[in-house]
């Protein structure tokens, strides 16, 4: 995996530039290296060390993004993803519920809920072509990542409660008080953290710098260590580790403005990095053996997902916005499953959800498609979108 790195990041501006890139090449790399292949990779890997790779990945994906966000346009434009928040996640989960009953009603109700909240939160590291894309209008851009850093967060202690209701391990309490308790907690305490370790972190350092106490070495280290402190801390906490990453790198962005891009660019890296060895590794352990399970109601579902379970809610929701048809649709379409996903399936696994093999494959087909799908249109949608020039050159975007 090191070697695959490295040789990518050394061509990276060269894929970059072709539809092959990222996860799409990397997952195929694992593929390749593993038992499907030419087996120079081991697959006995625990579901515990993906979840883990897969959340230190999109804790440092979520934590640059956010910190990258234009604040001024996300107070302009804060309406549109307050609408695929509000009002488009939820129609998603309630659309794949409905179609997980028609293709597996064996699971029961709870654990079709379980499957479509597990697929419903958008992916930042697989979005990230399109929302650092200056051929994307910025309101678009915006609208994008900010969906993304926030809907895992929110499907969190919804995830929850329907993972409570399928082990049979709610007790006592209501399922309306259950549910309560875990938002307010989990997006409470999330917000919280990620605000506060930010606030002093931007002032600590500008204390430490003005007196010359951060060599340059160290510096680089600053935003991944203020980003997995979030995360840690929240999720000790009882919160949510997502929501106080993208919380604590909406503050760090507008508030640090003398050192926030170098300090960003290590952060980048290394998020990358992880993110690269975890499609490595999706690709050597998960894909080879999917290709054998694979049956014809997961891969229906999974498109199910990608197409109209997502874009459908997401016309209906940005409705008088003002956005052309085309825009909506380029929304509806971008909406990338990955590291989330993985996170919430091997959840799912841990808890022994009735139906967990059903609920692996299905998320395992739908983030394979995603990871093809959205890696070799995120381009050539781009320039269809913006009409094939930076967006510096272009008025009215």
């Amino acid at each position: 995996m090191a070697v695959a790195v490295l040789a990518y990041g050394a061509t990276a501006n060269v894929f970059e530039r072709t539809p092959f890139a990222g996860a799409i090449l990397f997952t195929a790399t694992g593929l390749v290296l593993g038992p499907a292949g030419l087996a120079l990779i081991n697959t006995k890997i625990e579901a515990e060390a993906l979840r883990t790779l897969a959340e230190l990945a999109l804790a440092l994906v979520l934590f640059t993004d956010a910190a990258n966000t234009d604040m001024a346009e996300l107070r302009r434009s804060l309406s549109l993803p307050q609408r695929l928040l509000l009002a488009g996640l939820p129609l998603t989960i309630a659309a794949g519920i409905l179609a997980g009953y028609l293709l597996f009603p064996d699971l029961g109700l709870a654990g079709i809920a379980v499957l479509a909240i597990a697929v419903a939160p958008t992916d930042a590291a697989l979005g990230k072509a399109v929302v650092t894309d200056s051929t994307v209008p910025v309101r678009i851009r915006t609208t994008l990542n900010v969906e993304s850093g926030l809907n895992d967060g929110i499907c969190v202690p919804v995830f929850l409660v329907a993972l409570a209701i399928a082990t049979e391990t709610m007790g006592s309490q209501g399922v309306g008080s259950f549910a309560l308790k875990l938002a307010v907690t989990g997006i409470g305490i999330g917000a919280g953290v990620g605000l506060l370790f930010s606030l002093v972190a931007v002032r600590a350092i500008g204390i430490c710098s003005a007196r010359g106490w951060i060599s340059e070495s160290w510096r680089q280290v600053l935003v991944p260590a203020l980003a997995l402190a979030c995360f840690g801390t929240a999720q000790w906490a009882g919160g949510s580790g997502f929501i106080a990453c993208f919380v604590a790198g909406l503050a760090f962005g507008a508030l640090e403005k003398q050192h926030k891009d170098p300090a960003l660019e290590a952060a980048e890296g290394l998020g990358d990095a992880v993110a690269l060895c975890l499609w490595v590794l999706f690709g050597a352990a998960v894909v080879g053996p999917l290709l054998r399970r694979l049956t014809w109601e997961a891969a229906v579902y999974a498109v199910l997902s990608l197409t109209v379970v997502r874009m459908v809610p997401v016309l209906l929701c940005l409705g008088g916005t003002g956005l052309t048809a085309k825009d909506k649709l380029f929304i509806g379409w971008f909406g990338p499953r990955g590291l989330a996903s993985i996170v919430f399936a091997v959840m799912a696994v841990d808890a022994e959800v009735p139906g967990t093999e059903t609920i692996g494959l299905v998320v395992s087909v739908t983030i394979l498609l995603s990871v093809i799908a959205h890696g070799l249109s995120a381009k050539p949608f781009s320039r269809m979108l913006g009409g094939g020039c930076p967006e510096s050159s272009r008025r009215g975007s």
